[in-house]
């Protein structure tokens, strides 16, 4: 089974209850345990329009669902939850789910990178990740969680 580090983020309506929820769809789907989660909290959006703050958290999960097939179950539950996955990115979100990491994978296809492209450098992400896993190590930075998480802008 691989360990997989998932991005929750929510700031559209009931920020608590959306992610709640995507916690439980999540944990519907076959071939995933989530085995840890950091706390949410709020954070200040980054780029695109004016918009609420996002309510953000890190899981941790053990699947054995290969990347690409997760990224579909993933979009299943942000589209099953209301997001229009048509949106530009840095718009409001009902959900939001990234597949950060994927054991120590580095994988691109057209639909999907790994790691994700600006986790080293998002307080947002690292913040979270950093809570549940410091010592796991950026599979192309090369440095762990906390490394990264200390040396992060921390004014997002």
């Amino acid at each position: 089974m691989a360990i997989v580090y998932l991005g929750i983020g929510s700031n559209i309506g009931d920020k608590e209850k959306n992610c709640a929820e995507a916690l439980r769809l999540l944990a519907e789907i076959d071939g995933a345990e989530i085995a840890k989660r950091s706390e949410f909290y709020l954070t200040k959006p980054v780029g695109g329009p004016r918009q609420e703050d996002y309510l953000n958290g890190v899981v941790e999960v053990k699947t054995n669902i290969l990347p690409e097939r997760l990224l579909i179950r993933l979009k299943d539950i942000e589209r099953k939850m209301g997001r229009d996955l048509d949106e530009s990115r840095d718009r409001p979100r009902v959900i939001d789910l990234d597949i950060l990491t994927y054991g120590d994978s580095v994988f691109k296809s057209e639909k999907l990178t790994i790691p994700h492209l600006r986790m080293h450098e998002r307080y947002f992400v690292l913040r979270g990740f950093n809570e549940i896993a410091p010592d796991v190590i950026h599979p192309t930075q090369k440095k762990s969680i906390k490394d990264l998480y200390g040396s992060c802008d921390k004014s997002e």
